[in-house]
Protein backbone atom coordinates (compact mmCIF):
# COMPACT_ATOMS: atom_id res chain seq x y z
CA UNK A 1 0.00 0.00 0.00
CA UNK A 2 1.43 3.04 -1.39
CA UNK A 3 -0.01 7.17 -1.22
CA UNK A 4 -0.52 6.35 -5.39
CA UNK A 5 -3.32 3.58 -4.18
CA UNK A 6 -5.30 6.56 -2.79
CA UNK A 7 -7.86 8.71 -4.66
CA UNK A 8 -9.47 11.98 -3.56
CA UNK A 9 -13.45 12.28 -3.63
CA UNK A 10 -13.94 16.23 -3.13
CA UNK A 11 -10.04 17.00 -2.87
CA UNK A 12 -9.26 19.63 -0.08
CA UNK A 13 -7.94 22.78 -0.87
CA UNK A 14 -5.11 22.49 2.11
CA UNK A 15 -3.39 18.94 2.46
CA UNK A 16 0.11 17.73 2.36
CA UNK A 17 1.51 13.81 1.43
CA UNK A 18 4.68 13.17 3.87
CA UNK A 19 6.78 10.26 3.89
CA UNK A 20 4.99 9.11 6.85
CA UNK A 21 1.94 10.77 7.53
CA UNK A 22 -1.27 12.85 5.40
CA UNK A 23 -2.31 16.33 6.93
CA UNK A 24 -6.11 16.92 6.32
CA UNK A 25 -6.95 20.47 6.83
CA UNK A 26 -10.47 20.87 7.20
CA UNK A 27 -12.91 23.29 5.34
CA UNK A 28 -15.73 24.69 7.64
CA UNK A 29 -19.15 22.69 7.00
CA UNK A 30 -17.88 19.63 5.55
CA UNK A 31 -19.96 16.66 6.56
CA UNK A 32 -20.66 13.52 6.23
CA UNK A 33 -24.71 12.77 6.69
CA UNK A 34 -27.87 11.19 5.38
CA UNK A 35 -31.66 12.07 6.18
CA UNK A 36 -32.19 10.79 10.06
CA UNK A 37 -33.67 13.05 12.73
CA UNK A 38 -31.94 15.65 11.35
CA UNK A 39 -33.75 15.73 7.77
CA UNK A 40 -30.63 17.50 5.95
CA UNK A 41 -28.46 15.73 4.17
CA UNK A 42 -24.21 16.35 3.96
CA UNK A 43 -22.22 15.05 1.28
CA UNK A 44 -18.87 17.22 1.01
CA UNK A 45 -16.54 16.04 3.44
CA UNK A 46 -12.93 15.21 1.99
CA UNK A 47 -12.30 11.31 1.47
CA UNK A 48 -8.95 9.71 0.75
CA UNK A 49 -9.54 6.14 -0.19
CA UNK A 50 -8.59 2.81 -2.28
CA UNK A 51 -10.23 0.26 -3.92
CA UNK A 52 -10.56 -3.75 -3.55
CA UNK A 53 -12.37 -6.57 -4.23
CA UNK A 54 -10.45 -8.30 -1.54
CA UNK A 55 -13.30 -10.20 0.72
CA UNK A 56 -11.51 -10.31 4.01
CA UNK A 57 -8.76 -7.74 5.49
CA UNK A 58 -8.36 -5.17 8.50
CA UNK A 59 -6.84 -1.72 7.50
CA UNK A 60 -4.84 0.21 10.42
CA UNK A 61 -4.64 4.02 10.45
CA UNK A 62 -3.65 6.59 13.38
CA UNK A 63 -5.56 9.92 13.63
CA UNK A 64 -4.08 12.87 15.89
CA UNK A 65 -6.78 15.84 16.21
CA UNK A 66 -4.53 17.66 18.55
CA UNK A 67 -6.07 20.69 17.01
CA UNK A 68 -9.76 20.11 17.04
CA UNK A 69 -11.04 22.63 19.34
CA UNK A 70 -14.83 23.46 17.64
CA UNK A 71 -17.89 21.18 17.69
CA UNK A 72 -18.16 18.33 15.84
CA UNK A 73 -14.96 18.40 14.30
CA UNK A 74 -13.92 15.51 13.37
CA UNK A 75 -11.42 12.74 11.58
CA UNK A 76 -11.11 9.14 11.28
CA UNK A 77 -11.41 5.66 9.02
CA UNK A 78 -14.23 5.70 6.60
CA UNK A 79 -15.60 3.27 3.63
CA UNK A 80 -17.36 5.51 0.98
CA UNK A 81 -19.16 3.90 -1.00
CA UNK A 82 -21.93 6.44 -2.86
CA UNK A 83 -23.31 9.54 -1.24
CA UNK A 84 -26.20 7.24 0.41
CA UNK A 85 -24.21 4.18 0.78
CA UNK A 86 -21.11 4.54 3.92
CA UNK A 87 -19.77 4.19 7.17
CA UNK A 88 -17.15 6.00 9.51
CA UNK A 89 -15.38 6.05 12.70
CA UNK A 90 -14.14 9.05 14.25
CA UNK A 91 -13.83 11.23 17.51
CA UNK A 92 -15.72 14.28 17.32
CA UNK A 93 -15.28 16.88 19.45
CA UNK A 94 -18.52 18.29 21.49
CA UNK A 95 -16.38 20.98 24.32
CA UNK A 96 -13.76 20.94 27.03
CA UNK A 97 -15.07 18.44 29.17
CA UNK A 98 -15.49 15.42 26.48
CA UNK A 99 -15.89 14.37 23.27
CA UNK A 100 -17.69 11.72 21.19
CA UNK A 101 -16.06 8.38 20.20
CA UNK A 102 -18.64 7.02 17.24
CA UNK A 103 -19.06 5.64 14.12
CA UNK A 104 -22.03 6.31 11.74
CA UNK A 105 -23.10 3.31 9.46
CA UNK A 106 -25.51 4.96 6.24
CA UNK A 107 -27.46 2.27 3.93
CA UNK A 108 -29.56 3.51 1.04
CA UNK A 109 -29.22 7.48 2.53
CA UNK A 110 -30.07 6.87 6.12
CA UNK A 111 -27.67 7.11 8.91
CA UNK A 112 -27.73 5.89 12.39
CA UNK A 113 -25.32 7.34 15.00
CA UNK A 114 -23.85 5.44 17.69
CA UNK A 115 -21.26 7.22 20.47
CA UNK A 116 -19.64 7.00 23.66
CA UNK A 117 -18.39 10.01 25.65
CA UNK A 118 -14.63 10.09 26.01
CA UNK A 119 -13.04 12.48 28.24
CA UNK A 120 -11.62 15.92 25.92
CA UNK A 121 -7.64 15.36 26.51
CA UNK A 122 -7.94 12.53 24.43
CA UNK A 123 -6.11 13.70 21.13
CA UNK A 124 -4.92 10.36 19.49
CA UNK A 125 -6.94 7.27 18.36
CA UNK A 126 -6.17 4.64 16.31
CA UNK A 127 -8.67 2.85 14.08
CA UNK A 128 -8.87 -0.91 12.53
CA UNK A 129 -11.38 -1.70 9.86
CA UNK A 130 -12.22 -5.39 9.13
CA UNK A 131 -14.21 -6.39 6.11
CA UNK A 132 -15.74 -10.18 6.18
CA UNK A 133 -17.33 -10.22 2.53
CA UNK A 134 -20.35 -7.91 3.38
CA UNK A 135 -20.00 -7.35 7.48
CA UNK A 136 -18.03 -4.66 8.51
CA UNK A 137 -16.37 -3.90 11.82
CA UNK A 138 -14.56 -1.22 13.13
CA UNK A 139 -12.43 -1.22 16.41
CA UNK A 140 -10.70 1.84 18.15
CA UNK A 141 -7.50 1.90 20.37
CA UNK A 142 -5.22 4.20 22.15
CA UNK A 143 -2.20 2.56 21.79
CA UNK A 144 -2.17 0.95 18.65
CA UNK A 145 -2.20 -2.61 20.48
CA UNK A 146 -5.24 -3.23 22.53
CA UNK A 147 -8.08 -2.70 20.10
CA UNK A 148 -11.64 -2.34 21.39
CA UNK A 149 -15.28 -2.62 19.02
CA UNK A 150 -16.78 -0.15 18.17
CA UNK A 151 -19.28 -1.63 15.54
CA UNK A 152 -20.54 -4.47 13.29
CA UNK A 153 -22.72 -4.02 10.63
CA UNK A 154 -23.67 -5.01 7.00
CA UNK A 155 -23.37 -3.05 4.07
CA UNK A 156 -25.95 -3.25 1.43
CA UNK A 157 -23.91 -2.58 -1.05
CA UNK A 158 -20.89 -3.26 0.49
CA UNK A 159 -20.56 -7.20 -1.43
CA UNK A 160 -18.32 -5.99 -4.23
CA UNK A 161 -15.34 -3.64 -4.92
CA UNK A 162 -14.99 -1.61 -2.36
CA UNK A 163 -13.36 2.26 -1.20
CA UNK A 164 -12.15 2.65 2.27
CA UNK A 165 -9.54 4.70 4.04
CA UNK A 166 -9.38 8.33 5.87
CA UNK A 167 -11.16 11.34 5.92
CA UNK A 168 -11.75 15.00 8.30
CA UNK A 169 -14.19 17.34 7.91
CA UNK A 170 -15.72 19.97 10.35
CA UNK A 171 -19.66 20.69 10.21
CA UNK A 172 -19.73 23.99 11.64
CA UNK A 173 -17.64 27.16 10.94
CA UNK A 174 -14.53 25.93 12.17
CA UNK A 175 -10.60 24.03 10.08
CA UNK A 176 -8.40 22.23 11.81
CA UNK A 177 -5.10 19.94 10.78
CA UNK A 178 -6.04 15.90 10.95
CA UNK A 179 -2.81 14.17 11.51
CA UNK A 180 -3.09 10.28 10.03
CA UNK A 181 0.03 7.87 9.94
CA UNK A 182 0.83 3.94 10.71
CA UNK A 183 -1.36 3.34 8.01
CA UNK A 184 -1.25 -0.64 6.77
CA UNK A 185 -3.35 -3.28 5.44
CA UNK A 186 -3.50 -6.45 7.14
CA UNK A 187 -4.66 -10.11 7.10
CA UNK A 188 -8.41 -9.59 8.60
CA UNK A 189 -7.83 -9.56 12.13
CA UNK A 190 -11.98 -10.35 12.82
CA UNK A 191 -11.68 -13.70 12.93
CA UNK A 192 -15.11 -15.80 12.08
CA UNK A 193 -17.48 -16.23 14.47
CA UNK A 194 -16.66 -19.14 16.74
CA UNK A 195 -20.20 -19.57 18.64
CA UNK A 196 -23.74 -20.09 17.53
CA UNK A 197 -23.89 -21.90 14.19
CA UNK A 198 -25.91 -20.22 11.32
CA UNK A 199 -29.45 -21.54 10.91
Amino acid sequence: MTIQDFKWTREPDNYSFKPDRIEITTMPYTDLWQRTYYHFRNDNAPVLQMETEEKFFSFIVKTDFSESHHRFDQCGVVMYLDSENWLKGSVEYENESFQHLGSVVTNHGYSDWATTAIPADVKVMWYRFSRREDDYCIECSQDGEAFTQMRICHMWEGAGKISFGIYACSPEDSSFKAVFTDMRIMECAWKAHDGQQPD
